[in-house]
């Protein structure tokens, strides 16, 4: 096993799978997902092109599922440091008018996005303070947001409400941890991503969607950037999305 380590939760067949092959040409890889199908796959190429990687069945809005996550990844890799971490649960997603909205929709939704991000940022935030000084680049945790992390549009109350309080505490930790040398990011994600889900979506512009593996890219970069040049927000967009 390599020294380092990074570990992507929320990895399914688009952004999280292209997030682990980016940083799986450095770190050794662990990647968590509720459903093993959605990152059994992706393991398994990294494997075969030479890379490290194990997937952890977890659910990160259950304190416990992750807790026993983490304790696993600590006990397999007892003498690694994490230089990253990446928090990219897509859950939550509801679109509905508001009087049609449940509580369920509604506690989904925060459970998936603000309070998942909690639990991972609880288990992650102790291992990257304690890869400081081993760290090639600044350790870095990173949050995947969305348009809806800054616009609650109409229909979008339920999943803006979750995204709203998840770049809240990434600003938070930024601002706590920054000064202490790990790099907490929040990305906004604007746009529909190119994906195997969205291929029969329409567009005038041949190149209207995001590439996940130019989003993988962007993420990489922010973990290389020096602690003089810490970026806090980085928005990912097609030059023809409206914003």
């Amino acid at each position: 096993m390599t020294s380092k380590i990074a570990i992507i939760a929320g990895v399914g067949p688009g952004t999280g799978a292209s997030i682990a092959r980016k940083f799986a040409k450095a770190y050794s890889v662990v990647v968590l997902a509720r459903n093993p199908d959605n990152y059994n796959g992706v393991v398994q190429a990294i494997k075969a092109s030479g890379g490290q990687a194990i997937g952890i069945q977890a659910d990160v809005s259950d304190s416990k599922s992750i807790n026993a996550a983490f304790d696993q990844i600590e006990a397999q890799y007892p003498s690694s440091n994490v230089a990253a971490a990446v928090f990219n649960p897509g859950g939550g997603f509801v679109r509905k008018p508001f009087l049609e909205l449940t509580e369920e929709d509604y506690a989904t939704a925060l459970a998936s996005q603000a309070q998942g991000a909690f639990n991972f940022a609880k288990r992650s935030l102790p291992l990257l303070l304690k890869a400081r000084e081993s760290a090639e680049y600044p350790p870095t945790l990173i949050f995947t947001g969305a348009t809806a992390s800054v616009k609650g549009s109409a229909n979008f109350a339920a999943f803006a409400s979750g995204k709203f309080a998840l770049r809240a505490l990434a600003q938070s930790l930024a601002r706590e941890f920054g000064p202490q040398g790990v790099h907490v990011s929040h990305t906004i994600i604007d746009g529909v991503i190119d994906i195997e889900r969205t291929k029969g979506f329409k567009f005038d512009h041949p190149d209207a969607k995001l590439s996940p593996d130019a989003i993988a890219d962007s993420y990489w970069h922010l973990h290389t950037q020096p602690r003089t040049t810490f970026a806090f927000e980085m928005d990912l967009r097609p030059y023809v999305e409206k914003w």
